[in-house]
Formats: C-alpha cells, structure tokens, sequence
C-alpha cells in the first residue's frame, strides 16, 4: 500500500493540502491504509479546510486525479478564502511544528502515543507529527 505525500510538500506555498489530497485520492481507490480512514476530515484535514474555509466533502468530491493540487487549491481560495502570504506563514509555522512542546493542548501526548504504538518511542528527533509522518511512512530514516 502507498503512504500519502509529505506533509512537507507544499502547493503554492502551503504546506500539507497536497498530502490531504493524496490520502483522498487513495482512499478512493481503495489504495489508504486502512488504519488512516478514521481519520480523513479530522486532524490536520479538518484544521486546513477551516483555515480555508471550505467544505472537506465538497473538496473530497472534486479532489478527481484530472484537478491538479494547485487547480484545487484556487478551487477552495474561490469557494472559501485565499489566505495572504503572512496567514500562510503562520499556517505553515503552526502545521509543521504540532507536536513540539503542545502539552497545553495535549498533541504533544498524541504524537508520543502515536511514536509508542509505531515502535519510534525511542527517536528523541522526532518532535512534530511532520517529522512523525515521515518516520513513520518511511521518507526518513
């Protein structure tokens, strides 16, 4: 089964859309590891499509391998909002280092749940869910 793009990967400069896209792509060929179903439109998917303010199931819906990652994100700056470069800044500071230090929001405890259950528990260098993502899919070793 293939693992989803990175996290990193950026589609016009904000990161993690292009990865959301992949996993909807593969969820609907039957190609997503089925420990991600639970949670497609939640997490990252969720938090990125309210910061866009567009609909998860009317992007999933369109999400068709004909619509370039870039023709679907002007599709939700259309139907939603087009973030400046500076609200794509501070998305991108905060996407990329969920994880880090988060005990106030507890996402620090997830990711270490997350390192424990995937055997990674001993990688003091794996700090966010970015990182965790790549680990954990193989992109780094």
């Amino acid at each position: 089964m293939p693992f989803p793009r990175s996290a990193h990967d950026p589609t016009l400069g904000l990161l993690y859309f292009a990865r959301m896209l992949h996993k909807m792509r593969l969820a609907r060929d039957g190609l997503l590891p089925t420990d991600y179903l639970p949670m497609l439109g939640e997490g990252f998917d969720g938090r990125i499509c309210r910061f866009l303010q567009v609909d998860y199931a009317a992007l999933r819906d369109r999400a068709a391998p004909d619509f370039s990652d870039e023709a679907l994100l002007e599709w939700c700056f259309q139907q939603g909002r087009r973030p400046n470069e500076e609200e794509i800044l501070v998305w991108n500071k905060y996407a990329s280092k969920t994880g880090w230090r988060d005990d106030d929001t507890g996402a620090t405890g997830r990711l270490e749940q997350h390192k424990l259950a995937s055997g990674l528990a001993n990688r003091p260098d794996i700090v966010t869910f970015f990182d965790y993502y790549d680990y954990d899919e193989g992109r780094r070793a």
